[in-house]
């Protein structure tokens, strides 16, 4: 199986998500916090930089907050619960990035308050091509 075929089968379109992380993710889009919120407003629809984002996608066992299949990009928003999972967080990302995935991760504040600097730093990484 080749690296596109392996990155499909976990994020792609041959994907098989079982039913209960379906409804996880899909409860999540419902739910969204004020920063995800803002943060898509900003990714959807081909906002930015005309780049498919996608919410609260599965990939593997995990539901990521946005990602470009495109880019391979994962972006997290991490709240105040993410203070005291750093560690399931690490393993989390440190898998994704086995996987072939690049993954950014921003604090709720830096989407508040620092939005131009968030939104550029996904343009970088958008413009520059996955590894």
């Amino acid at each position: 199986m080749n690296e596109e075929e392996r990155i499909s089968e976990l994020a792609g379109i041959k994907r098989h998500i079982p039913e209960m992380l379906l409804e996880r993710a899909r409860e999540l889009r419902r739910r969204q916090t004020p920063a995800e919120s803002i943060l898509w407003e900003c990714l959807r629809d081909r906002r930015l930089c005309d780049t498919k984002f996608r919410r609260q996608h599965n990939i593997g066992r995990y539901i990521v907050d946005f990602y470009s299949h495109q880019h391979r990009l994962v972006i997290e928003v991490d709240g105040e619960i993410h203070q005291y999972q750093q560690m399931e967080d690490k393993i989390r990302e440190n898998w994704l990035q086995s996987q072939g995935f690049r993954v950014i991760r921003f604090t709720n504040e830096e989407v508040f308050d620092k939005l131009s600097a968030v939104l550029e730093e996904v343009v970088a990484l958008t413009l520059n091509p996955s590894p």
